[in-house]
């Protein structure tokens, strides 16, 4: 049977094999079509086999928003070259879109989800791996749901290489909005203090200080005054006895300056802000809530939302490949070996 260019074109836009592969399948079947697209689904879960075991860093997050249902997802590719493909950009989307109307509870779950041509996502990752020609992963989600009354706050920065979801009580979706491009740029771990294990403040403070230390020797040799070490890292070790002492300090100083006791109502405030912030630096790097608002870093991210009449629920971020070890080529090596191969011949 002659295999025509109609047919290869048909083949190709069912099952986005290329030229060659598609006219291949048609000759090896014959020309009929069901034949050949079984061909191509069982070469492309055999090429997908043969590139299981790929490191895929790289990708892009996806979202999607289904009434009061939100998805995050994270799709991975072996380059960022791939991660620009039109073909990869509408699967995550797909995705996305699949796993917020289908709210899995695990991976496996969501795997088994089947999008609008009715297959799984997990064949529709295996024939994205084979027509791609890279490893495709799905490797995360998270849903998060909110009332009517609630708010989504939708961010994807650097093209989708970082992707931020947050819910909001009060205020609206454009306040929602830039506390997720404050969670993308400054990747808290935790919303407030509360969640932070004492252990965790104890060590972290210690690292805090350590560079401190770092820094004053370096400054030593220019003449540059010593930093003073912090003593508290986090709200949570700023007890009431704690912060009454200060204030105390506080008084005693400006006692000291001269300044009449009766403007010291007017300067308290600010220096004991200042006192809170200089000794909550863990607060200021995990939690949200003790970050300086990146639109006014004047006042934290509490303080802002207090002036909006707002209350962070929850919130999510992925940024692509975090914590996945990738693959690093030493070219000068492979190099070496190249000619150490030549040479043993």
């Amino acid at each position: 049977m002659e295999i025509t260019a109609k047919m290869v074109k048909e083949l190709r836009e069912k099952s986005g094999a290329g030229v060659m592969d598609a006219k291949r399948a048609l000759v090896e079947a014959g020309g009929d079509m069901e034949k050949a697209i079984e061909a191509l689904h069982e070469k492309g879960i055999a090429k997908a086999e043969k590139k299981a075991d790929r490191i895929a860093a790289e990708g892009l997050t996806g979202a999607f928003v289904d009434g009061n249902v939100a998805a995050l997802i994270e799709i991975n590719s072996e380059t960022d070259f791939v991660a620009k493909n039109q073909q990869f950009i509408d699967l995550v989307n797909e995705t996305a879109e699949v796993i917020a109307k289908g709210k899995p509870s695990d991976n496996a779950a969501a795997l088994a989800l089947t999008n609008t041509a009715g297959e799984t996502l997990e064949a529709a990752f295996m024939q994205a791996t084979a027509t791609i020609g890279e490893k495709i992963s799905f490797r995360r989600f998270a849903v998060l749901e909110k009332t009517d009354v609630q708010h989504f706050g939708v961010y994807l920065h650097n093209g989708g290489r970082i992707g931020a979801i947050s819910v909001l009580d009060g205020a609206d979706e454009a306040i929602a909005k830039f506390i997720s491009m404050q969670v993308a740029s400054m990747n808290p771990q935790v919303l407030s203090h509360e969640d932070l294990d004492a252990n965790f403040i104890h060590e972290e403070l210690a690292h805090l200080n350590h560079r401190i230390e770092e820094d004053n020797e370096a400054g030593a040799m220019v003449g540059r005054e010593a930093k003073p070490l912090l003593k508290y890292g986090s709200h949570k070790q700023l007890t009431p006895e704690i912060l009454a002492a200060a204030e105390e300090a506080i008084k005693e100083e400006l006692k000291a300056e001269g300044k009449p006791e009766k403007i010291w109502d007017k300067i308290l405030p600010g220096k004991l802000h200042r006192f809170i912030l200089d000794n909550t630096k863990v607060d200021q790097e995990y939690t949200l809530l003790a970050q300086l608002y990146i639109m006014d870093d004047a006042i934290t991210v509490e303080k802002f939302l207090e002036t909006k009449g707002a209350k962070v629920v929850s919130f999510v971020r992925f940024e692509v490949g975090e914590g996945i070890e990738k693959k690093v080529d030493d070219f000068a090596a492979e190099v070496a070996a190249q000619q150490a191969a030549a040479a043993g011949k």
